[in-house]
């Protein structure tokens, strides 16, 4: 199964998506995927902040000199040295934000679908929903190459190393913990060592200042349950995260539990049954926005089987971020921690 360009799932998702559509599609039936129709006070707008706040990246003030060459270790077991960042090519989305947030942006001469904001949104594609193009990358004459274990096919890959370019392989991110090591691993192969440091330290205090806008619980109450569901409709996809699905570690950062998590899921995605979201009861539904549109908005989302009969299905109650940045863990986490936040505990008037 292919995903459109527009919904192309970030590399954590993609495998699990691949894997449960067909047996999604044999166990759903999703009705009346009309018109976005009205909304609740708590959803209304509530995408279209978090996709204002994510369509640029804040580069560093100084632009930084390349030091090289540096011969640095790749994920995939790999040693690569890097001559020249000249002209560099990411291949995901997360990556392009990294090194555009470095200040190596004018460096960059591709994209990957993924790769939303402002500043990118001119570059060639050459990879859609991490099916990467060898020849499309090889015909800009990349210097370096940016990928990550997840990025593919292996075909493509090998094609762009054989050819003698140098590719560096980083690992995905997971959670918020991860932030840190893929700015480091990136500016190290850039030879941007001392902008690394600024930019890691600048993210991890932005992170640290939202999450002290955590509201303290009430005597007494519970922390909200937070489901994520991972939604295409035109792929006929519709996944609830568990323990593996990058999700965990930004809800519990604001202050919520993994619903998917806290039911026993233990897989990253499983296909959603009104069972598994009974088990889960949320107070509270995340989903990335495009997602949210492709099943026709709040009014499509409440007709899955299951959603409407949950706390937060009840009460309309949903939690959307842009796709682009929501599970990156990369310098923009900051802002959609404080977006989860905001609309998490909107009477509280929380990281306004």
């Amino acid at each position: 199964m292919r995903f459109s360009q527009d919904f192309a799932p970030p590399g954590r998702v993609r495998g699990a998506a691949r894997a449960a559509a067909l047996a999604a599609a044999a166990v759903l039936v999703l009705a009346g995927c009309g018109g976005t129709g009205a909304s609740s006070a708590r959803t209304a707008g509530a995408g279209a902040s978090a996709s204002a706040a994510a369509d640029r990246v804040e580069p560093l003030d100084a632009t930084p000199e390349p030091r090289l060459p540096v011969t640095v270790d790749s994920a995939d077991g790999k040693r690569t040295t890097v001559a020249s960042a000249d002209r560099i090519v990411p291949l995901t989305g997360g990556l392009s934000e990294i090194v555009f947030t470095l200040g190596l942006g004018g460096r960059v001469v591709a994209r990957d679908v993924t790769a939303t904001f402002e500043q990118a949104a001119k570059l060639p594609v050459v990879t859609r929903a991490h099916d990467v193009s060898a020849e499309s990358v090889l015909s800009l004459r990349p210097t370096v190459v940016l990928a990550e274990t997840t990025t593919g096919p292996a075909e493509a890959i090998g094609q762009i190393r054989d050819a003698g370019i140098p590719l560096v392989v980083i690992d995905p991110a997971k959670d918020l913990s991860d932030v840190g090591s893929r700015i480091t691993a990136v500016a190290a192969a850039l030879g941007v060592p001392d902008a690394g440091t600024a930019l890691e330290r600048r993210t991890r205090d932005r992170i640290d200042a939202v999450r002290d806008t955590v509201p303290a619980p009430a005597d007494g109450a519970a922390k909200p349950r937070v489901a994520f569901l991972y939604l295409r409709g035109s792929a006929s996809v519709y996944l609830l995260g568990g323990r593996e699905s990058g999700a965990s570690s930004l809800l519990e950062a604001a202050g919520a539990v993994d619903a998917g998590k806290a039911s026993g899921l233990r897989k990253d995605f499983t296909a959603i049954t009104s069972e598994a979201l009974a088990k889960a009861a949320p107070d509270a539904i995340l989903v990335m926005t495009k997602g949210l549109e492709s099943v026709g908005g709040t009014d499509g989302l409440v007709k899955i089987p299951g959603v409407a009969e949950t706390p937060a299905g009840m009460d309309r109650r949903i939690v959307s971020v842009d796709d682009g940045v929501l599970l990156n863990y990369g310098p923009r986490t900051d802002r959609v921690l404080r977006e989860l936040i905001a609309q998490l505990y909107p009477e509280k008037g929380a990281a306004r």
